[in-house]
């Protein structure tokens, strides 16, 4: 039986992908899942953690300009997603949800 590997984009769309889909349930829930909030909101944040960590890294073949993109883009979610954790509000979850969409978007080309 062959084994199919994805690439380190298409896995990193796939989590990303994860993430949004957690938030997306937890923004749907009826009453609002405060618990599913922060479970949802501490995975991402771990997950924007290591993403923050591999774009500062040296040997990291991205430009400067895109590089710092990415770290804004970061240092805005995982400061959101610290708050979701503390106090989750489901109006706040929209902005975490299109920008895990979009990125996973773009790193699927």
């Amino acid at each position: 039986m062959a084994q199919t590997t994805a690439s380190p984009r298409e896995r990193d769309a796939q989590l990303l992908l994860r993430a949004a889909a957690r938030f997306a349930a937890v923004q749907a829930s009826e009453p609002f899942d405060r618990s599913g909030a922060r479970e949802a909101a501490t995975f991402n944040r771990k997950l924007w953690t290591v993403f923050f960590s591999a774009v500062s890294r040296v040997e990291n073949p991205l430009d400067d300009a895109t590089k710092m993109n990415l770290k804004k883009i970061a240092m805005f979610v995982l400061r959101r997603s610290a708050a979701m954790e503390v106090d989750p509000k489901p109006d706040q979850l929209t902005a975490l949800i299109d920008i895990n969409r979009n990125l996973a978007e773009g790193l699927r080309g």
